[in-house]
């Protein structure tokens, strides 16, 4: 696998507060400096984008999320605090400001591209800020979106709502995310005198058909979340991007928005360097995600995460024995998960489940998956259960996207069909139209472990998997899984023009019941 040398530019780490308030004079009082320009070329901002997002989304967003999704449970430090729902604004003010330094970034390249007359560089630029700013708002609601990361250019930047973040709003001058992905999708069909290469692009490799099918992608995820608190909106958009064919949008693994990482140190993935170099006492498999796939006899179990080799042929869950093949169908493993939030005697390190090699790969290697095909599948088998439109036939979606998943995880096509016909009470959509969306969510939950962001995401809209509370939950409701992050420290301190302190029990604005 070809290894990439990526950039931290040093002007991206300048700006990690743009969001925020800062002292100007500090900022201006410098001297021109030929070694530390003011300006970039579009490719070595595009490099520092795209590692920074994959940096971010598998680093803290990560972690708290797949203890909050129980895909994971922690023992210790921040992670722990996360997963009894005591979400603090103190420990959140590092990700707030690294998606903030991205995104500034990302204006940045859109700048000198635009200077250079690269609108492929252009194009890709308004994507992926589109995506980095629907993370932030899913995440803590109302942001600074359309005054934000402009630098010294604004220190005080309004926090946008976030119906007016995803819908637009023309009397305050907000543009629509989906408005954003559709100019640079239009942007990366206009000729270009310069566009992204192999050595700036480690995501595509230059590859602009790709970029189309992430930016159409992008539409689906965009609709799929708001899509319960706007149905019309949803509907308009899903049949939109179905209306152009599935060549352009993602409908193969080969095409999925993920960002590579590297096996040697400093260039690993953010999953394998905290779980096996930073932190590795501090979490391991949930017991309520281990419960669930052993009860389904999943064979992706396995390769998301790291089993004991066993002379018995069980796995151990919840004081049960129960038996689970591996994927080669000779022999069995056995795991050692947790219970979220108990504060009984913990596993020794060596018997622990951690990470596996769909995760972190043999030695920090893994991509981390921030858009895929499983999910697109996912999507459109939702869609077409619930009529928000016709979007093909949901148990055909369905079984794509199971399959789309295990052939990521690392499984055959005999060992899917294997699996598949032999549980139909997991293969086949079922009951109700409600029971429909909790087999789909529920394995679209399965499907997210290594991204806990976009499992975190489906629960809260729609209630599935059904997920016990955690054992000593506290935080601001320990009644219920936070619904939302608080706001930095920083932020609420430094900007005047803040959103104010909600708490964690506070729904955002596309989360209903």
């Amino acid at each position: 696998m070809k290894q990439h040398r990526y950039i931290t530019l040093t002007l991206a780490a300048s700006f990690a507060f743009a969001s925020a308030s800062c002292s100007k004079d500090e900022f201006l009082d410098v001297n021109n400096d030929p070694n530390s320009p003011s300006t970039v070329s579009a490719g070595v901002s595009l490099t520092n984008i795209e590692v920074a997002t994959g940096f971010n989304m598998g680093n803290d967003v990560n972690r708290a999320t797949s203890v909050l999704i129980q895909h994971n449970a922690a023992l210790g430090n921040q992670v722990r605090d996360f997963d009894v729902y005591n979400l603090r604004a103190v420990d959140l003010g590092d990700t707030w400001n690294r998606f903030y330094s991205a995104i500034f970034n990302g204006e940045q390249m859109i700048q000198t591209a635009n200077s250079t007359s690269s609108p492929a560089y252009v194009g890709v630029g308004k994507i992926l800020k589109a995506y980095n700013y629907s993370v932030l708002t899913d995440m803590f609601g109302d942001v600074p979106y359309s005054q934000g990361a402009q630098g010294l250019n604004n220190l005080a930047p309004r926090f946008d709502k976030q119906e007016d973040i995803y819908k637009g709003n023309a009397g305050q001058n907000i543009q629509s995310l989906f408005d954003l992905v559709r100019e640079g999708l239009a942007d990366i069909d206009k000729a270009s005198a310069l566009k992204p290469t192999a050595a700036d692009d480690p995501i595509y490799q230059g590859d602009m058909a790709k970029w189309k099918k992430f930016g159409n992608t992008l539409l689906l995820k965009f609709a799929n979340t708001i899509s319960r608190k706007d149905p019309a909106l949803a509907k308009t958009v899903i049949e939109e991007v179905l209306a152009k064919g599935a060549a352009n949008y993602i409908s193969s693994n080969a095409d999925d928005f993920q960002v590579p990482f590297g096996s040697t140190s400093g260039n690993q993935n953010p999953i394998y360097s905290f779980n096996f170099i930073g932190r590795v006492d501090d979490q391991l498999l949930s017991q309520r995600l281990l419960d669930s796939m052993v009860v389904r006899n999943d064979p992706r179990l396995p390769f998301f995460y790291t089993p004991t080799p066993a002379r018995t042929a069980t796995v151990n869950t919840s004081g049960t024995t129960t038996s689970l093949p591996l994927p080669t169908g000779s022999g069995f493993y056995t795991f050692t998960g947790f219970q979220n939030g108990s504060t009984n005697a913990t596993p020794v390190l060596a018997n622990r489940s951690k990470p596996g090699p769909y995760q972190v790969g043999p030695n920090g290697n893994a991509p981390i998956r921030l858009v895929t095909n499983f999910q697109r599948a996912f999507i459109l088998a939702e869609a077409a259960v619930n009529g928000v439109t016709k979007a093909g036939d949901a148990q055909e979606l369905y079984t794509e996207a199971i399959t789309a998943s295990m052939t990521k995880a690392g499984l055959t096509p005999a060992q899917i069909t294997s699996y598949l016909d032999a549980n139909p009470k997991v293969a086949l959509l079922s009951g109700s139209n409600e029971h429909k969306i909790n087999q789909i969510i529920t394995q679209k939950w399965i499907a997210w472990v290594g991204n806990g962001f976009e499992a975190y995401n489906d629960y809260r809209r729609t209630g599935f998997p059904r997920l016990e509370l955690v054992q000593n939950a506290i935080g601001d409701d320990p009644t219920k899984i936070p619904a939302r992050f608080p706001y930095p420290t920083s932020e609420i301190s430094s900007n005047p023009n803040n959103a104010g302190n909600p708490r964690t029990n506070e729904r955002v604005w596309w989360d209903v019941d």
